[in-house]
């Protein structure tokens, strides 16, 4: 299962970089061919980055939670860092956000 993870995870990301290669790599005057891959770049990029946010989010609440049901005492041990892996987790959804931008002020 986990192999099969990472293969999917190793695609996703050659895909996207071939995708943001492309968009970057036009010249000042965008045919129509290199609007429609800016436009797939960005819907990837934020496609993947809320999938991959919500996912480790999602997980990253599921376990905290479960330590501190397990051994109540050791609440702010547990809850402090991982209040501060969501901030990380949410920061790079938001730099898939700002790369999207830019790559739509390109159009």
């Amino acid at each position: 299962m986990r192999k099969k993870v990472m293969w999917i995870l190793a695609l996703t990301l050659v895909l996207s970089c071939l995708v943001a290669s492309v968009a970057f790599a036009a010249e000042e005057g965008l045919g129509q061919e290199a609007k429609k891959f800016i436009g797939l770049a960005c819907g990837l990029a934020i496609a993947i980055a809320a999938l991959g946010g919500g996912l480790g989010q999602g997980i990253a609440i599921s376990k905290g939670l479960e330590g501190i049901a397990r051994n109540p005492e050791a609440q702010p041990k547990i809850f402090i860092p991982m209040i501060v892996g969501l901030a990380l987790i949410e920061s790079l959804v938001i730099y898939a956000l700002v790369i999207s931008i830019l790559l739509y002020a390109k159009l």
